[in-house]
């Protein structure tokens, strides 16, 4: 037996019909051809991949994050926290190139795949397979017992009904919201690995919205989200835990909260959008009145977002987002010319040399902010 979805109630299927509308005005955003749609991509991947692991205490910069995603070096990420990004970010990466396959199926050990990618870098955390034995989560700061899963005897049952209802699920007519919010629930509750139950649960729920096929995959993610509101995430699934393995207990609270992340997370990307709008025309407009090569503008709006950047960064980013790559000398020679005319500013030296926004790109980019318009963090079920 899993924990069960909740009925619906006219409260959530208002909030749902909110969550549609943000997600069809993302979609006509997204599928018009703008050249900065995929550095802002990029950058929503990175903060998805940062927000969860935050979650398990592996914090790194947003840049950092990046960097790591796409194979490059960090500048201040302990090894720890790369190896654990990098594991996740595979992870993911694979979950947004195979929702689209025509011959998917959730199975058991599909799961097991994602949980050796994540944490095959420690054989201690038991890749690829589930726990051996009992397991409890402790509060970090008193070492008590917040909650037990259930007993290593039930786990390949639970989770093979769990991949059967998903598997079921998929195509119907239930929300993908709503799928996704109880798979990660049910994967958390369960807890089948001996460690990276959290991020596997966050992992699942991403890959049940991107099979709905409905917006890029990246956009529908709720994971920075719920890295910013870490203490919110524990507190809600202690209220529907309540200490132990219960599935009788009330999703609700959880469906809620979940919802609650879909919608603010949705008015968050929109706000987005219509920065990078803003950005995107303001760096024309400096590129052609400096004589820069336009391919600067991807660094610009980088670093306008307040990332440091070096010269593979640089690179990366122009091939990640389609753009003609260029030599290692040649982004010297761009880097140089945009300190030149004070848009970036240097730091550090040799190795550990890379730049920032100058006073010009972060006057432009509080122009910005100020026109975008704000964004709606009303609690839509507020009584």
């Amino acid at each position: 037996m899993l924990f069960a979805t909740p009925d619906l109630h006219d409260r959530e299927l208002k909030v749902l019909e909110e969550i549609e509308t943000a997600k069809q005005k993302l979609r006509h955003q997204l599928h018009e051809p703008r050249r900065w749609v995929g550095q802002l991509r990029r950058q929503t991947f990175a903060r998805a991949v940062q927000g969860s692991n935050s979650i398990e205490g592996y914090v790194a910069k947003l840049d950092d994050a990046a960097a790591i995603a796409a194979g490059d070096e960090p500048l201040e990420a302990t090894e720890e926290t790369q190896l654990a990004i990098k594991g996740y970010s595979d992870a993911m990466t694979y979950v947004l190139q195979m929702a689209g396959e025509d011959d998917f199926s959730y199975t058991t050990q599909m799961l097991k795949s994602l949980h050796f990618m994540m944490t095959s870098y420690s054989l201690g955390n038991r890749p690829g397979r589930w726990r051996a034995g009992s397991i409890y989560v402790r509060n970090e700061e008193s070492g008590d017992i917040v909650y037990e899963g259930p007993s290593v005897d039930e786990v390949t049952a639970l989770m093979e009904e769990l991949t059967n209802r998903l598997s079921m699920e998929n195509g119907n007519d239930s929300p993908a919201p709503v799928r996704a919010a109880m798979a990660h629930l049910n994967l958390v509750m369960i807890h089948p690995f001996k460690d990276g139950n959290g991020p596997m649960a966050r992992c699942l729920q991403s890959l049940v919205l991107a099979r709905e096929g409905v917006l890029s995959p990246i956009f529908m993610s709720v994971e920075e989200y719920l890295g910013r509101n870490t203490l919110d995430y524990y507190a809600v699934l202690a209220e529907v835990g309540q200490g132990a393995w219960n599935p009788a207990n009330d999703a609700r609270p959880w469906l809620r909260f979940m919802l609650t992340a879909h919608l603010r997370q949705a008015r968050t990307h929109l706000v987005r959008i219509r920065e990078s709008q803003l950005m995107w025309i303001a760096l024309e407009r400096l590129a052609e009145n400096r004589h820069l090569p336009e391919r600067t503008m991807t660094v610009m709006f980088d670093a306008m977002m307040g990332f440091r950047i070096r010269n593979q960064t640089y690179r990366t980013a122009l091939e990640r987002s389609g753009e003609e790559p260029i030599t290692e000398t040649t982004a010297n020679r761009d880097l140089r010319q945009l300190v030149e005319t004070g848009l970036l500013e240097p730091r550090g030296e040799k190795r550990g040399r890379y730049y920032v926004a100058g006073k010009e790109l972060t006057a432009v980019r509080q122009e910005v902010v100020r026109a975008r318009g704000k964004r709606d963090d009303s609690d839509p079920f507020a009584s």
